[in-house]
């Protein structure tokens, strides 16, 4: 928990988290599918997956991605800015997949912390883990600006 912009430059290598396990189940799966109009097989269609290269139903990259969105305020709250807002991404990998089923939690690093006018953004390496997996599903490096 930040409460000003002085702190936020001070954190600056600072490890965040982990925040709680989060369940990837078929439904959201599927939901993310009709929500982006991504309808392949490897993310929708249990029986053809099952046959497929990773034995079952993964979710989609880019949902592991918006999920960041789920975690960052688990990770970094900030009360003392009257306004937060997302800047942008970085840089974005997909180093493993996330099954479904599957559970998934995120851990942060704050990377970088600069003055904006009225403001700090600060640039936080999103890491999403994979419960018992050896690789992690998605690094983000997020940027966020909170205002004073």
């Amino acid at each position: 928990m930040f409460q000003t912009a002085e702190e936020l430059r001070a954190a600056v290598g600072r490890s965040l988290g982990p925040t709680q396990w989060l369940l990837v189940d078929q439904a959201r799966i599927d939901k993310f599918a009709d929500a982006t109009g991504d309808h392949q097989w490897i993310h929708v269609d249990p029986v053809r997956a099952a046959s497929g290269p990773f034995g079952g139903t993964i979710a989609h990259g880019y949902l592991t991605l918006a999920l960041v969105n789920l975690f960052l305020p688990q990770l970094v709250r900030v009360p003392g800015a009257h306004m937060g807002i997302n800047y942008g991404t970085e840089r974005v990998r997909f180093p493993s997949v996330v099954r479904s089923g599957a559970r998934i939690r995120a851990r942060g690093e704050i990377g970088r912390a600069e003055n904006v006018e009225g403001g700090v953004q600060v640039m936080i390496r999103v890491t999403i883990e994979v419960e018992d997996g050896a690789k992690p599903a998605c690094v983000a490096d997020t940027v966020s600006r909170f205002y004073f």
